[in-house]
């Protein structure tokens, strides 16, 4: 947060969160219930290694007592522990600008976009862009748009920016290329919100080694596909494009339509409806969005380390698949995490699966691509997840008849 002097006529306070996370719960700790370990842990480690054994040592030897990384993994639930490290959305009522980067799936991206849907300000920006966590901060552009927001805020400098439209996002078009594009809201409000339907019942041989297809058509036969829980390979089940299950890991289970016939843009928030069970008292679904070129190569973009990324990412704990109804939208469920949802083994219960916004152009020919596994998948790194030791035994994914199972996306036609 950056405060000065009132100005004429103008709020005392202003902020422009970069690439912020805004719930401690569910942008950092708990990803859909599942504990996010891969990042926090090597995190906090670092940070009190440097404070324990670093020069810092010298002058404070005994910092660090507190056993966070306990606390974190004690409160599993989001029990109030985290209270203070939650947004109060109604209370933020200071202009902001909401940045966030589409390659920060699993910590600097969700806050963006709850941030400006949520916030009680009067004046509010929303700025996504991809690539590095650090590259987008000192380029030519996101120096700019920063110096003139704080100019026009702190130093009564009427350059404009609040005039432009509020919305302005990087729309990548495959292997690092973008262009901004300016919106008047969020989500884009021509959005044709499309679901692609899960199609399980064709024959394996049948779905080019796929589990089963995407089609814009509820499938006419019911159908399922069964994998194994602890994320070993069943045949085919797996992968068909040149980057496999031991480049990708996960297990699970994979989905993918037709080659497009046409440019397709998918911008804004996605989610996913399933119908699924578990031999186990719970299971894990971690989902994966996948730009599948003509020639089966995943299309990878910059992630935020500087390592390559799929399109999407979501994420849940089906024990935590409780929703809370008031700030649940159709295309953004919110889960409640509050309690735990046993599973009866082969009970078969329907899901809403949260995953991250994101921006993508898929070019004529390409694929999209769904992974649904019981691990992280394919460009997981470094926000990967601790798997509970009940994933054992058999998932089971379901579509068709009256399990309807479809993935959720905001496919935006042209101006």
């Amino acid at each position: 947060m950056r405060c000065a002097r009132k100005t004429r006529g103008r709020p005392s306070r202003r902020i422009l969160p970069w690439e912020g996370a805004a719930d401690q719960y569910r942008d950092i700790l708990y990803h859909g219930g599942i504990f996010g370990s891969g990042f926090i842990v090597g995190w906090f480690t670092t940070h009190m290694a440097h404070h324990m054994l670093g020069r810092a040592y010298r002058n404070n030897p005994d910092t660090f007592q507190d056993n966070v990384l306990w606390r974190f993994m004690r409160n599993s639930l989001d029990s109030g522990a985290f209270h203070t490290q939650q947004a109060q959305w109604d209370k933020i009522d200071l202009p902001i600008w909401a940045v966030g980067n589409w390659s920060g799936m699993g910590l600097h991206l969700r806050g963006a976009t709850e941030g400006y849907m949520r916030a009680a300000s009067k004046h509010k920006k929303l700025r996504i862009h991809c690539g590095t966590h650090y590259h987008p901060f000192y380029s030519e552009d996101g120096r700019r748009d920063q110096l003139r927001f704080f100019d026009y805020w702190l130093k009564d400098i009427d350059n404009g920016v609040m005039a432009e439209p509020p919305v302005k996002l990087a729309i990548r078009t495959g292997h690092g290329a973008y262009h901004f594009r300016y919106e008047t809201e969020w989500p884009i409000a021509r959005t044709q919100w499309t679901r692609l339907y899960l199609d399980l019942s064709a024959p394996q041989a049948q779905v080019d080694g796929m589990a089963g297809t995407l089609a814009r058509s509820k499938p006419t036969t019911a159908g399922k596909r069964s994998y194994s829980a602890t994320g070993a390979s069943d045949a085919g089940h797996a992968s068909a494009s040149s980057t496999s299950l031991a480049a990708g890991g996960g297990g699970g289970i994979s989905l993918i339509t037709p080659p497009l016939d046409q440019d397709t843009e998918i911008t804004g928030p996605l989610a996913a409806q399933l119908w699924v069970s578990s031999t186990t008292e719970d299971m894990d679904l971690l989902l994966t969005l996948r730009n599948i070129d003509p020639a089966g190569n995943d299309v990878l973009e910059v992630g935020q380390q500087g390592q390559p990324v799929p399109v999407a990412k979501g994420w849940l704990r089906v024990s935590h698949r409780q929703l809370d109804h008031e700030l649940s939208l159709p295309y953004r469920p919110y889960h409640k995490h509050v309690r735990r949802q046993w599973l009866a083994p082969n009970e078969v219960v329907e899901v809403q699966v949260e995953i991250w916004p994101t921006s993508m152009v898929f070019k004529r020919g390409h694929r999209i691509r769904l992974d649904i596994q019981p691990r992280d998948g394919i460009g997981s790194a470094p926000y990967t997840h601790y798997h509970a030791d009940y994933n054992v035994g058999q998932n089971t994914i379901y579509s068709g008849g009256d399990r309807e199972s479809f993935l959720l996306v905001p496919i935006i036609p042209p101006k």
